[in-house]
């Protein structure tokens, strides 16, 4: 088993590295690989509703998925097919998760989405004061679009601090992030035993909107 961790904070070592070293090394307690990967602190494109990620085509470079190559994004998604498991952190903006890793979340799901259908996956938000929940509440969305079984926690998978390590003395909150481990190992030990329920059937997909 193995759990993918997304670390969505142009610092490197800050309090989002924090959190998932927290997660991380719970799971390897629980006999769980575990892969961080950081998303760096250069330009990340946005979606632009192309489509061209969905022909399947190859492009001039030899790659595929999505259109845009010159940021991390296929990199990450790539890593989605050997994975059981996700978690993705970010520091809160605004109210909000790190631009750059909503970017990635939407173009990496949009192009590779059938990797992570039905693994189960988490969010973790570090802020300073407020906006944690909000934050929070954004980057659990594409999960459930998505079939993934979320993954709970004590409490919300939030903990505080500003300055680099700081987040290490929020105890609740790295007691959060122990349990959200020990939750994702006893999730993929049961969808990975040997009788675990099958997948369950997906109906067409019937899209709908509201302008007639």
């Amino acid at each position: 088993m193995k759990v993918l961790l997304i670390n969505g904070s142009p610092r490197k070592s800050g309090n989002t590295s924090v959190a998932l070293e927290e997660v991380a090394k719970t799971l390897r307690q629980e006999g769980v690989e575990t892969e961080i990967v950081w998303i760096g602190n250069k330009p990340v494109r946005g979606c632009i509703a192309c489509g061209r990620c969905k022909t399947g085509e190859k492009y001039a470079d030899g790659h595929v998925g999505c259109v845009f190559n010159d940021d991390i994004c296929n990199r990450i998604a790539e890593k989605y097919q050997e994975a059981d498991g996700f978690v993705f952190g970010s520091p809160v903006y605004y109210g909000q998760p790190n631009g750059a890793l909503l970017s990635i979340m939407q173009r990496s799901f949009f192009s590779n989405g059938a990797a992570v259908q039905n693994k189960p996956a988490a969010v973790v938000a570090i802020c300073r004061r407020g906006g944690a929940t909000a934050a929070f509440q954004c980057m659990n969305m594409p999960l459930q679009m998505m079939n993934m079984p979320v993954v709970s926690s004590q409490y919300w998978n939030i903990a505080y601090g500003r300055e680099e390590g700081q987040a290490a003395l929020d105890k609740e909150g790295m007691q959060t992030m122990r349990t959200l481990a020990h939750n994702m190992a006893w999730m993929l030990r049961g969808l990975k035993a040997e009788n675990a329920p099958a997948v369950p059937e997906r109906e067409e997909w019937q899209p709908m909107n509201f302008i007639r």
